[in-house]
């Protein structure tokens, strides 16, 4: 089995409303995330200061902030305190837009009268606590009002009970604990109280931006990426499923969910291209198909609108691709040819063996507790240079480019690099660099099963991911078919979606290598992978998103099926789950070599919380390793091992004008 891993007349106006990214993971309002930039009221605004119920809509209204009034981002929301102390519980309904947080209120109103943080804090931490901090919001997506707490709040069962009965006995409509962590989902369910979910709030929306821009194309309506094989630059496609992989064009509407670590949304990233989900687009979209128009894909929705000529002359000049001095040049090593154990390797050798092999020998050689990498060795450029000088790849490669309509149809290029892959996998190697390969495997890897992957000059760069667009074989366990393997490896340069995507980026042709990492197979009981930020929301600090399925990892960014998703902070060390995996089938190692499908239970939690903090520690660390940068991690879990099988830098490419 080979992978690619998952690896996407007159003016008139189109609007979806949505929500933006923080309302898309279902995240309790911040005054600390949302200050800069707010459409709430100020400070000072006039009025009561609190009120002890609100028995209506108006009184809900009178003491509520909105952030992005009169949008579709508008979600009013009432900061509430509960004085323990009085006898009974004394509710406190917030003026919210006058005391921005429950501090401000508890303090200038008298209630807290000691000072330092200490006290502040025992109210989120102490179950003998004085004040229950909370905040009532509208919930669109759930057609309810619901309560919630600070996502890093230790409340009690009851605490939770306690603001149940308070809430039911001071405010006129029914309310429902929407919890935000999975800590205060175990306290709701030892409550008895049913919990409104991040994963049910997400999975209503009919919106998400996977990555933000505008682009002018032509709009065409793709059943499925196989099915429209002539697919070009200028196009903004509306899928009806996520693909596995998908060759450069101008835009991305889905209409299925996926992660943002799916190869195709890091690909979009790469490109600079807008991509979201948008539920039911190619019904909302019927009548564009075909038309030339412009997209807009921004936190709060999207515009589609008929391109003008103008905008539409532009954008066929701007995919004819840079001018040769803009090109980009990834300049190999092509000099040391010697095998390289991967624990040899350093970030400075990806000129010889690619970032992905090199920067995976810098992980391992930071020695990050609780982490273990695979060991393997790689084939470095050299090699791949002498194979292919020795079969006259240059000169098949003009020859191929000299086709007539090779330049214009996609067609015509994706035959023919077909056809030079089918001759490049038949190719005999040189003298001797079978034997050494299959030496080297016996000898520092006891001839175990291994994964041959892809680590080119064109992947995991700090401006081109190259994610998805070249070939892995997976648990090779014979010595004919680590050869084989080598081959098709060193062939995936020409898979098409890897030719126009260097295309499409102004990279040199000439300068294209690929280097193979031998590695160790690992069958995994989870994996995924895992961005050391919020790739949602740049003003949500302190997080990590992670991305998870049981068994081997490779479909964990295909988009076939969401994976489970989760978010957990640094600050608050709250795990808030975004969903669980949909997944009924997982794959392990077959015994006899390649990977098999075995069932398992759908729905089922993959992450814990004690794993979802191992691994956000482990990204930190992986972070610092390549001096605070930003990573895209894939990991496994082996046992009790967490296992690091690639870093590289999360791509932020701006979009396209």
């Amino acid at each position: 089995m080979l992978l690619r891993p998952a690896l996407l007349a007159g003016l008139s106006l189109l609007a979806f409303a949505a929500f933006d990214a923080p309302a898309q993971l279902a995240r309790k309002p911040s005054f600390y995330d949302r200050q800069a930039g707010t459409a709430a009221a100020p400070r000072g605004t006039p009025g009561v200061a609190e009120l002890p119920a609100l028995a209506s809509r108006a009184d809900f209204d009178r003491l509520a902030r909105v952030y992005d009034a009169g949008t579709p981002l508008e979600l009013p929301h009432v900061l509430f305190v509960i004085d323990r102390r009085a006898t009974p519980p004394r509710m406190h309904f917030v003026n919210t837009p006058r005391y921005a947080l429950h501090e401000r209120f508890v303090r200038e109103t008298g209630l807290l009268r000691e000072a330092g943080r200490a006290a502040l804090n025992r109210n989120y931490r102490a179950p003998d606590r004085r004040f229950v901090f909370g905040t009532l919001g509208w919930q669109p997506t759930a057609d309810t009002f619901s309560y919630e707490f600070w996502e890093g709040d230790r409340l009690t069962p009851e605490l939770l009970a306690l603001t149940q009965r308070t809430l039911a006995a001071t405010f006129y409509a029914p309310v429902r604990f929407k919890a935000n962590s999975t800590q205060q989902e175990s306290v709701a369910q030892a409550a008895g109280i049913e919990a409104l979910t991040q994963a049910a709030l997400i999975q209503d929306q009919p919106y998400l931006p996977m990555n933000r821009g505008r682009a002018v194309g032509r709009l065409r309506l793709v059943p499925s990426v196989e099915a429209a094989r002539d697919l070009s630059p200028t196009d903004i496609v509306v899928l009806r499923e996520v693909p596995i992989s998908l060759p450069p064009v101008a835009g991305v509407l889905t209409e299925r969910p996926s992660t943002v670590l799916s190869h195709v949304n890091l690909l979009a990233k790469g490109w600079g291209i807008p991509n979201a989900y948008v539920r039911e687009a190619a019904q909302a979209l019927a009548r564009w198909d075909g038309q030339w128009v412009q997209l807009d894909v921004a936190p709060n929705g999207y515009t589609l609108r008929a391109a003008t000529e103008a905008e539409r002359s532009a954008a066929q000049q701007a995919v004819r691709g840079p001018a040769p001095q803009a090109r980009l040049r990834v300049a190999p090593d092509l000099q040391r040819d010697a095998l390289v154990p991967l624990a040899s390797l350093q970030a400075a050798d990806s000129r010889r063996c690619g970032a992905k092999a090199a920067n995976l020998g810098a992980v391992q050689a930071a020695r990050i507790a609780g982490t273990v990498v695979p060991d393997g060795f790689c084939v470095p450029f050299a090699a791949y240079a002498q194979f292919t000088r020795s079969h006259g790849l240059a000169e098949r490669l003009a020859r191929m480019q000299q086709l007539p309509r090779f330049a214009e149809d996609a067609q015509v290029r994706r035959d023919a690099l077909a056809a030079l892959r089918a001759e490049m996998a038949q190719w005999p190697l040189p003298a001797g660099m079978a034997e050494a390969w299959q030496a080297r495997w016996t000898q520092q890897l006891g001839g175990a099963g291994v994964f041959v992957r892809s680590s080119s000059n064109s992947e995991d760069l700090a401006h081109f991911s190259g994610a998805g667009l070249y070939t892995t074989v997976p648990n090779v366990r014979a010595a004919d078919a680590l050869a084989a393997a080598v081959r098709t490896v060193w062939a995936s340069v020409y898979n098409f979606e890897a030719w126009e995507a260097r295309r499409a980026a102004g990279l040199d042709e000439e300068t294209i290598v690929m280097g193979v990492l031998v590695q160790a197979a690992i069958d995994s009981t989870a994996s995924g992978v895992m961005v050391t930020r919020d790739p949602f929301d740049a003003a949500h600090r302190h997080a990590t998103y992670i991305s998870a399925k049981r068994g081997i990892g490779i479909r964990v960014v295909e988009g076939k099926r969401i994976a489970e998703q989760v978010m957990y902070s640094s600050r608050s060390k709250a795990v808030q789950v975004l969903n669980r995996s949909g997944d009924d089938v997982a794959l392990q190692l077959d015994p006899a070599g390649g990977v098999r499908e075995v069932p398992v239970q759908a729905g089922r939690a993959v992450l814990t919380d004690d794993l979802v903090q191992r691994l956000a520690g482990a990204g930190a660390a992986i972070k610092r390793a390549f001096g605070g940068r930003d990573q895209d991690i894939e990991w496994a879990v082996q046992g009790e091992r967490l296992v690091i099988l690639q870093a590289r830098p999360f791509v932020t490419a701006p979009a396209r004008p």
